[in-house]
């Protein structure tokens, strides 16, 4: 027992660990309890249990073993970290449980598993459960299974991966235990259920018994598609949508039977595993194929037939064999031997899939050329091999090939590919056969259906047929417009026979096995056609607006063709009939004049002719009848030119209004081109050309015109029609245009000797140009050089420039079919320029001795056949696809010895993309990839060119073609190491230009993870690098997913990375079609928006007027340059296309934290500190790769470009994306002003220009979000830009100064003061001068305090330059110095310090001259001045009057310049150390000599700029009319994180609010404020006071400003009503959370900082709107009762201010609105019923609300029931019932007392009532008085109470004391009055005493402002010192008269102690008014505007002292 008793005591973790199984058995069954007790699955206490849950399991005793499991259970269910448990435990699990007896053991370590796969851990369970089945112990083995048959049962095929379990099944059959065979056959029968007859071919080698046995139970499964029972965690939604679905019954169920079959369907050859057949190949293979005996090939035939007839076959290098098989095909005699082969090559194709790609481009022509071949079974052959292949490869790729043999002479080759056409369609969608695919198909269709061959034809007809079935019919009838009906129907009757692939029902295991395999290569293909044309798109840009293609629904871009059809085969009428229909519609004089020989009779007939086309109906309008009597004699002979304009004009109206067809138009043309010359007739021949371009369509209609034009030798004619054809081009667009047709007319055109003809030719160039692009130059590379370059420079001037949509041709489309017709304008118009090349065919050059010589084993002959390849491809300039044997030679030579030959091999490669075009694409996977195995070469320059040349393949064939298949994931699996990072580099680069990438990329994410721990850095670094960007593509799930197959090890690493990647994963880039169309029309555009900010706020920002100007027109021209560098870029081929592709995304990525990391690891040094007197390379790298994140790659190649071009469009690119991604240029700020300072010591003007133009734009943006720079952006930038000010350029100089002036906005000026000073220091005279200016304007702007470090030693250095050489620095030094006089008057003579004669004279003449210029401008001055001062900082020390200036410099620094001054104003001079008085007893003759007292020092602690703080207030009248601007930014830098940015906009907000007539301005905008300064209280709560780097005197600073402002405010009653009662509440928070942190205590003087706010919550509490004042009390009451929490003091202090309010209702309840405060009332009661507040600790809160319902139903009796309008359902809410019955009993009271009716007697009641309900406060009073450190305070407060009550009875409190503590308190309370009474006399008739704060006039309190040094400053001290003084020196201590200077003109800052103690007076001034308005109970204003001189007075007498001592 005694043990027992021992391990009883542990806690249950620890028992579940102890040796004793008792105590196990205890520690699992508490264990169990409290899982089932845990609701948070988040709980930590899961947490304890983790490590334990797997020894749940493995228990060695069995009882607790069960028991553990049952725990383990309940754990696994719910808590959130099992998940990390799986592995280890179902290890136990299968280890320790499965082989257990028990039943229930097993049967919970079953279920464990399956929860498990229920908390998303499938892929590990079954991993361990697969382990399980190698497992000796039987039992192990059975359970294993039952649970994989249970879990498929129950999750189904999509969770439980059926792969791996398929594997081992034959293995299971093959075990010698029956239990282990039985359950095996159970898990093969639900395998079945789920994949069907995928599950044959796996299991096809097992015991034919078994076999048989399955087969029995399979077909007793019901034919029904299984479903999912069991859902994963996050499959909740499915859940609940099967159990609505078994709750509604089988019905709704089986609806989605054939869906859930469809999602299903499993791939067998997935189930299968792959075979190596290569090294099974006989080793005589290759002798024997080439024997003589047909028999011996035979043989080795055989041998590979029967190899590839394995179903899955494992990749490798199959090129000789297929060679060989090719061969035989090709060449063998023997008929026999050719059907073998071809069987071999569709088992190697069926079983290699996709990777047998590689070798389709090499055997389909042969197998095309030997469908001559006439015997059956090698047709069959043939065409299972053919089939076979088709399904490896995409039709595009193969399409050239078969296209070569439709014209082959031979009737059998032509059927056969028909034929084979045909069945390949069947496999396609309509997207996988796009127009561009189908089109020259159907052209040979079209040959072949009128063939002399009927087996041809019928062939033709079935192809035809299919290709309709599976595109639609409107997408094949464009191309069958020559066909008749007969022919039509017959291609429509073998459309509506065609079954296709992907439509069959049912069918076999066979149909089904082949119908994946069909489908996967085009599905994979669909994204790459839909992709295509969208890639040609840049160039043709004629779609205009309708840009997007969709090829699924390009048919009916065809429909408008329809009705053109139907008219264009319309027969010719004979004359006779034409005259009979124009008879019918015209008039009989007409007709009679047509021919008359008179002009205007013909005219009059015109006219009569005109009128009834006018007035025709379409559909009777006869148009070829009537343009045949148009052309009647003399027809187009016609020499009267007015007769001859109508006859153009009605062919015009002819074709616009009738039914015209192309006969119709045939009639006119020629008349029409031959006067299109015409002076005269000319542009009405334009006018009827392009009527009926739009009624036969343009492409037609122009082809017609341009060869009757040039068929003609009149050049007049040649020129106008080529201008017309321009024109035209540029109304229609460019779809369907047969550019081939004009470009021959247009190289006559260009070689013409008429001038005219020529310059037109090229302007049409110029319009053509516009739509396709560069490509178009390659068409005119022969010509004369003179002449190409007229033509390229017409292209120049089109450069950039984007099409015009096209305004005709598009009336018969309907409205739906543009986007359709804008796809075809794209797939047959320029977007397949490259198709229009004339290419040659280069397959016959390539010889076989060329193939030989370049294979041979001397690798100069090698050479020798690689040099005549690149001649042949060199002189072909284009080239088709068909290049021979040429690809497996130059593969061969790829993996040369000899690197120079590989080099050169990859050049030739290069050669071939660019010659070869899109076609290339066929070729990827033959050569393109195994240029990717270079990549891995050890030598540099070979890396460096295979990179180069992949990239122009890229170029040609896009990223897809690419990362289909496994050939990449093959490449990366290689163990080298260079292979692996230029390839993961190439795809980072590549991936991110990417909308979509096919599937297969997922197979490389295993090798990827590998290469994250490859032992290379250089590897891991690029694996990282391109983790991002596959995640882009794949998803974060699927990428997380595959690192679950990891080691543990190696995935907690990865899942890292991954998490890394994911924060730093860029979006996909935007569809390329959009971007295309947009960009170059919005790019222009774009830039005004850019430099609008620069020009709107220049006048805020205080710029000279001219300066926007050229802002502006810098800015416009950003437009093109924007578009010349991202978009207009137009490079040969399709490069253009991709780079715009490329370039389409966002180009500032934004990583989270990435600023941040580099400001530290610039700190610790890690990486160079950005300083330096010229860049070094290291620093340029270095930002380099910093940048590396946060810019695209193509940037960042233009921004660190050699070339100063591409630096210019890299900046107008940045300002293109400036403004839509703000937000990522912020956080790489630091990166971009740093590429701009390598910019700055560049030499070229206009980089410099236009990267002045981006800072200003950059500084434009920064200031509107209201950004401000840190210390870490500014000191990297600042200086630099310092340099440039001394630039010799106007235009630089000018926008330097520009910059630094809006520098100010967002970096503080004192900051950049520094900055300037260093500038002062520079060699170049230009650049101190301008310094020097900048300086004098921020003290203009800012004042004095902005000098830095201290105004003293900045002025020294600034006065040395008065000296200085060069006159521009001289006057700027004495600008600036001037500009400090203005600031603080004959000070400044102090601080300059010593000058000589000669400079001190050119000062004193500089002060003369400029106070002589005031005078002129005083007038206007002075009203500003007295009404609102323009600059309210000016008044500030300045000097009063400029004319006042003494003869005598030095005399003026001795006297003093206030005396004389007539406003008052804060002498900053006198801020004695009094100190030095007091404690200098022993001269009592010698008075100080004040003059020498230390000024500097007073002016060092210059912490918070006080001028600084007034920027804007400047420019406050003269510049902003309406502040409003102004008081916004300034309010939204109160919630600054920058402490002296805070303080700066506090004080400027509470200069503002200390004038009375400018405070008006802050209405409107309290709200605003009040939310800017609580959001500012609560980052100094939160984090500044957590901060121990700042300096809590910093914050007591801030704190002081706030409080400052805010009681300034609250003492103005409109302003401090407009405060919501939202806002209250949250300022009541702020400020009862100040009063309650203790942190505040430990700062010097918190103490007093705690009072203020004391008196701040009373100055709120009062003045604020009382009825959301109350509100706001209430709902924060009520929010800190139920907040758990916080302090109860807080609730205390909120009920406190309850309190007061309810002593105040009596003088308050009129402007109350009761209805909310008995609606917050009643929602603080459902909250908080009677009951529930009756349980609260305190009763407080109780009492509180009973006696605020009491007070308001004491005051309004029975009308408060009226006051609950706003209450819903108030006969439920508790607050009537309560207020009823207080109503009832005051009803009560009331006629006891109705005899007191008089207003004194009632309200002496009411305060009765008041002073019995708030006992505690004099409680609270006492104890205080009680206390030693608060007696002083407390005595103070009973006295204030005494005045206000003076019927208190204050016995109750004093009875139970001693007499010495009464006589204690009476004393006190005597003194307290007199003291008053005797300051009394000395305040102005005005003073007030505070309520809470009358203890701050007694000397040595601790609530008055602080000095320095820490002394108190407070009045009284200063008068008590001061007698002192006096007394010493004899004077007297007489009572002065005058009165104080008024208060309001003392402004707080904290720059100084003086400044302080004027904040405070003025604070206690407002609080003495205030109490005597409370006394009194009068309205007067709580601040007084009368002028009072107790300062001037101080200020004289310490004159008097002065003057004694002289």
């Amino acid at each position: 027992m005694g043990d027992d008793s021992e391990w009883m005591k542990l806690p249950t973790d620890q028992k579940c660990e102890h040796k004793i199984w008792k105590a196990r058995l205890n520690g699992y069954e508490e264990a169990l309890k409290l899982f089932q007790k845990i609701e948070d699955e988040k709980s930590s206490e899961w947490g304890k249990y983790l490590g334990l849950v797997k020894k749940f399991v493995t228990d060695s005793n069995a009882v607790a073993q069960l028991k553990g499991l049952e725990a383990a259970l309940v754990f696994i269910e719910n808590a959130h970290v099992a998940g990390k448990t799986t592995g280890e435990v179902v290890s136990g699990v299968v280890g320790k449980v499965f082989n257990q007896p028990k039943a229930r053991a097993k049967e919970l370590g079953s279920d464990i598993c399956l929860m498990y796969i229920e908390i998303e851990k499938a892929e590990v369970v079954q991993d361990e459960l697969i382990k399980g089945l190698d497992n000796k112990n039987p039992k192990i083995v059975v359970t294993c299974i039952e649970t994989l048959r249970k879990a498929l049962c129950e999750f189904g095929s999509k969770i439980i991966t059926l792969k791996p379990v398929v594997k081992v099944l034959p293995k299971l059959f093959e075990s010698r235990e029956k239990a282990v065979r039985d359950e095996a056959k159970l898990l093969a029968v639900e395998i079945y259920r789920w994949i069907r007859d995928a599950l044959r071919a796996p299991l096809q080698n097992i015991n034919s018994v078994q076999l048989k046995e399955l087969e029995e139970e399979w077909v007793k499964l019901p034919t029904a598609a299984p479903k999912q029972t069991r859902f994963l965690r996050s499959q909740q939604d499915l859940k609940a949508k099967f159990e609505q679905q078994q709750a509604a019954g089988g019905d709704e169920a089986d609806g989605d039977d054939d869906d859930e079959a469809e999602v299903a369907q499993v791939d067998p050859y997935e189930l299968l595993e792959a075979v190596e057949i290569l090294s099974k190949l006989p080793k005589d293979f290759y002798e024997k194929i080439e024997a003589k005996k047909w028999q011996e090939r035979k043989e080795a035939l055989e041998a590979v037939e029967t190899l590839t007839k394995n179903p899955k076959l494992e990749n490798g290098d199959y090129g000789d064999l297929v060679r060989a098989l090719k061969k035989v095909i090709g060449k063998d005699a023997n008929v026999m031997l050719v059907a073998m082969a071809a069987k071999c090559l569709a088992g190697l194709a069926a079983g290699l899939r996709k990777k047998f790609g590689t070798y389709a481009g090499l055997v389909v022509p042969t197998i095309l050329e030997k469908f001559k071949e006439k015997k059956p079974q090698v047709v069959q052959a043939l065409q299972e091999a053919i089939d076979a292949v088709f399904l490896t490869t995409t039709l595009q790729n193969i399409s050239e090939d078969v296209l070569s043999v439709m014209d082959n002479k031979n009737p059998s080759i032509k059927q056969q590919a028909s034929l084979f056409l045909a069945r390949s369609f069947r496999h396609c969608t309509p997207s996988t056969l796009p127009k561009s695919v189908l089109k020259p198909f159907c052209a040979a269709f079209l040959k072949q259906v009128n063939d002399s061959a009927p087996e041809v034809r019928d062939a033709a007809f079935e192809a035809l047929g299919t290709a309709m079935k599976v595109v639609g019919e409107k997408a094949v009838n464009p191309f069958l417009t020559d066909v008749d009906k007969l022919k039509l129907d017959k291609i429509k009757e073998c459309a509506d026979k065609v079954e296709l692939a992907g439509k069959k029902g049912g069918g076999g295991g066979g149909e089904k096995k082949e119908k994946p395999a069909a489908k996967a290569p085009p599905a994979v293909e669909a994204p790459a056609k839909q992709s295509g044309p969208p890639k040609k798109a840049p160039p043709a840009k004629a779609a205009g607006p309708p840009k997007k293609g969709k090829p699924a629904s390009a048919p009916s871009a065809k429909s408008k063709k329809a009705p053109d059809t139907k008219e264009i085969v319309e027969t010719e009428l004979s004359p006779e009939v034409c005259e009979e229909k124009a008879a019918a519609v015209l008039p009989a004089t007409c007709m009679q004049l047509l021919d008359s020989a008179n002009w205007k009779e013909r005219l009059a007939s015109m006219e009569e002719f005109q009128r009834a086309v006018e007035q025709m109906d379409k559909s009777e309008m006869p148009c070829q009848a009537l343009v045949k009597m148009l052309a009647k004699k003399p027809g187009w002979k016609e020499t009267n030119f007015q007769v001859m304009q109508m006859k153009l004009h009605i062919v015009g109206l002819i074709a616009q209004k009738g039914s015209f067809s192309k006969t119709s138009a045939l009639v006119v043309l020629d008349g029409l081109v031959d006067k299109i010359g015409d002076v005269k007739c000319g542009s009405k021949a334009k006018e009827a050309l392009t009527a009926i371009g739009e009624a036969c369509c343009l492409p037609w209609t122009a082809e017609q015109v341009v060869s009757l034009a040039f068929a003609q030798k009149n050049p007049k004619n040649q020129a106008e029609t080529l201008n017309w054809l321009a024109n035209a081009m540029k109304e229609f667009g460019f779809a369907g245009i047969n550019v081939k047709a004009f470009i021959n007319n247009v190289k006559t055109a260009l070689a013409a000797t008429n001038p005219a003809v020529r310059t037109s030719a090229i302007t049409l160039l110029g319009v053509m140009y516009l739509y396709m692009g560069a490509p178009l130059r390659m068409f005119f590379e022969d010509e004369k050089p003179a002449l190409l370059s007229q033509i390229d420079a017409e292209f120049e001037k089109m450069q950039g420039q984007s099409p015009p949509a096209p305004i005709r041709g598009t009336k018969r489309a309907a409205p739906d079919e543009e986007g359709d017709a804008a796809e075809e304008e794209v797939d047959s118009g320029a977007g397949d320029i490259m198709d229009l090349l004339p290419r040659t065919d280069i397959s016959d050059k390539i010889t076989s001795d060329m193939v030989s010589k370049i294979s041979d084993k001397n690798w100069k002959i090698r050479k020798e056949g690689l040099d005549e390849v690149a001649t042949v491809i060199s002189e072909a300039k284009f080239i088709q696809a068909s290049i021979g044997e040429l690809p497996l030679a130059l593969k061969g030579r790829l993996s040369d010895s000899n690197k120079l030959l590989v080099q050169q091999t990859l050049n030739i490669l290069q050669q071939i993309a660019t010659a070869m075009g899109p076609s290339l694409k066929q070729h990827v996977k033959n050569l393109g990839i195994p240029v990717v195995t270079v990549l891995g070469d050890s030598k540099p320059n070979v890396r460096a060119a295979a990179l180069s040349t992949l990239n122009t393949w890229v170029e040609q064939t896009g990223m897809k073609e690419w990362l289909e298949g496994e050939d990449l994931s093959e490449e990366l699996k290689k163990e080298n190491p260079f292979l692996r990072q230029e390839l993961l580099g190439w795809l980072a680069e590549k991936l991110p230009t990417l909308r979509t990438v096919p599937a297969d990329l997922m197979l490389c994410v295993p090798h990827l993870y590998t290469c994250l721990e490859d032992r290379s850095g250089d590897v891991r670094k690029k694996a990282q690098d391109a983790l991002p960007f596959f995640m882009m593509h794949l998803g974060y799930e699927k990428m997380i997913k595959a690192a679950g197959k990891l080691k543990p090890a190696s995935k907690d690493q990865v899942v890292g990375m991954l998490e890394k990647a994911r924060a730093v994963m860029p979006a996909k880039p935007e569809v390329p079609v959009k971007a295309a169309a947009s960009k170059p029309a919005s790019s222009a555009p774009a830039a005004k928006p850019a430099s609008a900010p620069a020009r709107n706020q220049s006048p805020s920002e205080d710029f000279s007027e001219p300066e926007p100007k050229p802002d502006t027109k810098k800015a416009k021209p950003a437009g093109p340059a924007a578009k010349k560098g991202v978009v207009g870029k137009k490079p040969p081929v399709k490069a253009g296309a991709k780079d715009e592709e490329d370039r389409s995304g966002p180009i500032f990525i934004l990583v989270p934290n990435g600023k941040e990391q580099r400001i530290k690891e610039e700190k610790t040094l890690k990486i160079l500190k950005w300083n330096f007197i010229t860049p070094r390379d290291e620093y340029v790298e270095q930002l380099k790769t910093q940048m590396s994140t946060c810019l695209p790659k193509w940037l960042q190649d233009e921004l660190f470009h050699f070339d100063f071009q591409r630096h210019v469009k890299a900046i107008g690119a940045m300002i293109e994306h400036m403004e839509p991604e703000c937000e990522a240029v912020i956080g790489c700020l630091d990166l971009i002003l740093k590429w701009f300072t390598l910019r700055f010591f560049d030499t070229n003007t206009s980089v410099l220009m236009k990267a002045l133009e981006f800072l200003k734009l950059l500084f434009t943006m920064l200031s509107r979000k209201n950004y401000q720079l840190n210390d870490y952006e500014a000191s990297s930038f600042i200086p630099y830009l310092i340099l440039k000010v001394g630039e010799s350029k106007d235009g630089v100089r000018k926008d330097v100064r520009a910059i630094l002036t809006m520098l100010c906005k967002v970096y503080a000026a004192s900051k950049v003061f520094p900055l300037l000073m260093e500038g002062t220091k520079s060699k170049n005279s230009k650049q101190r001068s301008e310094c020097l200016e900048e300086l004098g304007c921020l003290i203009e702007n800012f004042g004095m305090n902005v000098c830095q470090p201290t105004p003293a030693k900045a002025l020294k250095d600034i006065a040395v330059h008065i000296g200085d050489r060069d006159t521009t620095v001289r006057n700027a030094a004495l600008n600036t110095v001037l500009a400090a006089y203005n600031a603080c008057g004959d000070q400044v003579f102090k601080l300059i310090g010593n000058l000589s004669e000669k400079e001190m004279s050119m000062l004193e003449e500089r002060i003369k001259r400029s106070a002589k210029k005031v005078p002129a401008a005083s007038a206007k001055q002075e009203r500003p001045q007295r009404e609102p001062p323009a600059n309210p900082s000016a008044t500030f020390l300045r000097k009063p009057a400029q004319e006042e200036v003494p003869n005598k410099l030095n005399q003026a620094r001795a006297q003093n310049a206030h005396l004389e001054q007539s406003t008052p104003s804060i002498p900053k001079e006198f801020q004695l150390d009094l100190d030095v008085f007091e404690n200098n007893h022993t001269c009592a003759s010698d008075i100080p000599d004040l003059v020498q007292h230390k000024l500097d020092e007073v002016l060092e602690p210059v912490m918070i700029p006080e001028r600084k703080i007034r920027s804007v207030s400047p420019h406050f009248d003269d510049i902003h009319n309406s502040t409003a601007s102004t008081i916004n930014f300034v309010i939204s830098q109160v919630a600054s994180g920058d402490i002296n940015t805070s303080i700066q906009a506090l004080a400027q907000i509470d200069e503002v609010l200390r004038q009375a007539d400018k405070a008006e301005a802050m209405s409107g905008h309290i709200d605003q404020f009040l939310i800017a300064t609580f959001m500012q209280l609560r980052l100094i709560y939160n984090t500044h006071m957590a901060d121990d780097r700042l300096d809590k005197k910093d914050i007591f600073k801030l704190y002081s400003c706030i409080i400052g402002n805010m009681l300034s405010l609250f003492s103005m009653e409109s302003l401090a009503r407009e405060a919501s009662m939202g806002v209250l509440k949250d300022l009541m928070h702020g400020l009862i959370t100040l009063m309650l942190d203790s942190r505040v205590e430990d700062i010097e003087d918190g103490q007093q900082l705690i009072r203020s706010v004391n008196l701040l919550v009373v100055r709120v509490l009062e003045k604020s709107d009382q009825t959301n004042i109350l509100s706001a009390l209430l709902v924060l009451l009520q929010d800190s009762l139920i907040s758990t929490a916080g302090s109860p003091m807080f609730s205390e202090l909120v009920m406190k201010c309850l309190w007061r309010m309810i002593r105040f209702l009596p003088q308050t309840i009129n402007s109350i609105n009761l209805d909310r405060i008995l609606l917050d009332v009643h929602n603080f009661m459902k909250v908080f019923p009677k009951e529930k507040l009756k349980q609260l600790k305190s009763d407080v809160p109780h009492r509180t609300l009973k006696t605020l319902l009491h007070t308001l139903c004491r005051l309004t009796g029975a009308k408060i029931l009226d006051h609950m309008s706003m209450i819903e359902n108030r006969n439920e809410s508790e607050l009537e019932a309560h207020l009823r019955r207080v109503v009832k009993h005051s009803a009560n009271l009331s006629g006891l007392k109705s005899d007191k009716s008089s207003e004194k007697g009632a309200l002496r009641s009411d305060d009765k009532m008041i002073k019995a309900k708030v006992s505690d406060i004099l409680s609270e009073i006492f104890k205080k008085i009680g206390s030693k450190e608060n007696t002083k305070e407390g005595l103070t407060e009973l006295y204030e109470y005494k005045q206000k009550y003076s019927d208190a009875d204050l016995e109750p409190f004093l009875r139970n004391t001693s007499q010495f503590f009464q006589s204690y308190v009476e004393r006190g309370l005597r003194m307290i009055e007199s003291e008053r009474e005797g300051k009394g006399r000395i305040q102005p008739s005005t003073g007030v005493i505070p309520q809470h704060s009358t203890d701050s006039y007694l000397p040595g309190s601790s609530s008055v402002p602080v000095s320095n040094n820490g002394e108190d400053m407070n009045a009284a001290a200063y008068y008590e010192r001061l007698k002192i003084l006096r007394k010493r020196r004899g004077l007297e201590n007489s009572t002065p008269e005058e009165d104080r200077p008024p208060l309001s003109s003392l402004r707080p800052s904290v720059a100084s102690s003086t400044d302080m103690l004027h904040s405070k007076l003025s604070q206690l001034k407002e609080s003495r008014e205030h109490f005597q308005q409370e006394q009194s109970h009068s309205h007067s204003p709580t601040r007084s505007s009368s002028p009072a001189s107790n300062l001037d007075d101080l200020k004289k007498r310490l004159e008097r002292i002065k003057s004694n001592r002289q």
